[in-house]
């Protein structure tokens, strides 16, 4: 709960650190609003890989096909392309109904999947989102072109309950609710922060979801096919039907994160939604969180990427506040021909995936078990549970 805690009171928190005499540190080396919204559904699908990958064993490399899935029913559910289904749905009605659509689809990929382990069952699942990344590619009906894709028509996706528009929030940097003197206190809410709350909220119920399989007698036999499939098969588990259903859960958290990622950005390009590097992505963020651990994916997430805003030159970061804040002696400075600029602009300005990618092998090789794993090695239960016991103790 601490960490919700963190996320409900860092906007206003970072607004009050930009207006500080330190405010262009802050600027330069801090996670704005809008970075933690992408944070935010990222790190859901990164959550929704590991519940099938952490916990049967069986890593998914085609799991960006949900993701997509997820996105493209939101934005043609919205442009009245999706036979049966009203032009005005209400988002969250749309968010359940794309998510049981990739449950569906990942029942039809798991059956001739599970058929197979190993890499077999990961290149095979990388198989077949090549097939559905291409034809979404190519399908006119679907796609507009591979860069843009299909964008979202007609009103702002609302959070909320549907059809009660006074529970209900529009999401949207610019086209989001806004609210001012919230109950009389003089305290103003953008249109980010309401999005970032609304996502947020839906997020943590995700994982709150995620968590309860996890913890149910479901969950166990997921486990127990982690740990030796055999031996839960000799047992009397029927193991086929429950990686069948795991995966089908998988799909539906991908899908999720997919319409939060539509409903935000208002389009779904196929190359940021179905392509095997998204998959990519989650397998290196849930490998530097910790594989096996739910939530973490999410950390790793917030890591790597918060890693990657600081290091590109994109939005700010660590290249244009060294050019911005050393005095022009320093930048000119000849070191065996060579100035402090040009390292700047050589070794730094650019080179994110260079280092992103060094910083992926040494965890690889010194923290196999990812951020939050090796915190609950070290602490010899999960995290909560182990500062809980800690706290009582020091009660006592």
């Amino acid at each position: 709960m601490s960490v919700v805690a963190l996320f409900v009171i860092y906007p206003p928190l970072y607004g009050i650190l930009l207006r500080t005499p330190l405010g262009a540190e802050f600027d330069a080396f801090l996670p704005g609003t809008t970075f933690l919204i992408a944070m935010l559904y990222l790190g859901l699908f990164a959550m929704s890989f590991d519940f099938i990958s952490g916990y049967t064993g069986y890593l998914s490399f085609g799991h960006a096909t949900f993701f997509g899935v997820g996105a493209y029913v939101i934005v043609l559910t919205a442009n009245g392309k999706v036979p049966g289904v009203s032009e005005g749905m209400p988002f969250m009605i749309t968010m359940i109904l794309g998510g049981l659509v990739a449950f569906t689809l990942a029942l039809a990929i798991g059956a001739v999947s599970f058929r197979l382990t190993g890499v077999y069952f990961a290149m095979i699942t990388l198989g077949f989102a090549q097939v559905v990344y291409e034809l979404v590619r190519n399908w006119d009906y679907v796609a507009v072109n591979p860069q843009s894709g299909p964008t979202i028509g007609g009103p702002t996706p609302e959070i909320g309950v549907p059809y009660v528009d006074s529970l209900s929030v529009a999401l949207g940097r610019l086209a989001g609710d806004s609210f001012e003197n919230v109950l009389g206190l003089g305290i103003d809410i953008s249109a980010t922060l309401t999005t970032y709350y609304a996502i947020g909220l839906v997020v943590l119920l995700s994982y709150f979801a995620m968590q309860r399989i996890i913890h149910s007698p479901f969950g166990r036999v997921m486990i127990a096919v982690r740990e030796n499939e055999e031996r839960a098969q000799a047992i009397g588990y029927n193991v086929f039907w429950y990686k069948m259903a795991a995966f089908g859960f998988s799909g539906f958290f991908a899908a999720v994160a997919g319409a939060l990622f539509a409903a935000y950005v208002g389009t779904a390009p196929p190359n940021e939604t179905f392509h095997f590097l998204v998959t990519a992505d989650a397998l290196i963020v849930t490998i530097i969180g910790g594989i096996g651990t739910l939530a973490g994916p999410f950390f790793g997430t917030v890591s790597y990427e918060w890693l990657e805003d600081i290091l590109s030159s994109e939005q700010g970061g660590l290249a244009p506040y060294l050019r911005a804040t050393l005095p022009d002696g320093v930048l000119t400075t000849d070191i065996a021909g060579v100035t402090v600029a040009d390292v700047i602009n050589t070794a730094i300005d650019g080179r994110a995936p260079l280092y992103l990618g060094i910083v992926f092998v040494l965890f690889v090789l010194f923290v196999p078990n990812g951020l939050l794993g090796t915190v609950r090695d070290r602490l010899g239960d999960t995290v909560g549970s182990a500062v809980g016991d800690r706290l009582e103790r020091y009660r006592h």
